[in-house]
């Protein structure tokens, strides 16, 4: 389940390709934008495929410890 802020993705067309919109959500406690961060036709907090394995190498580096 994703521990991250997500996003309804309401008006983005490129929601189908970011993880704050695709990930696993948390049935019972899950935050979201209040409406999608979307200026000028462009999202500043878009998550894509290669900041998802970013994410993966952060998360890994801090729970090694």
């Amino acid at each position: 389940m994703a521990d991250i802020t997500m996003c309804s993705g309401k008006g983005c067309e490129f929601k189908d390709k970011c993880y704050r919109f695709t990930a696993k959500k948390n049935e019972f406690r899950q935050s979201y934008f209040f409406s999608p961060p979307l200026e000028n036709g462009r999202c500043y907090y878009f998550w894509g495929e290669d900041s998802n394995e970013i994410y993966k190498s952060i998360k890994d580096i801090f729970t090694d410890e």
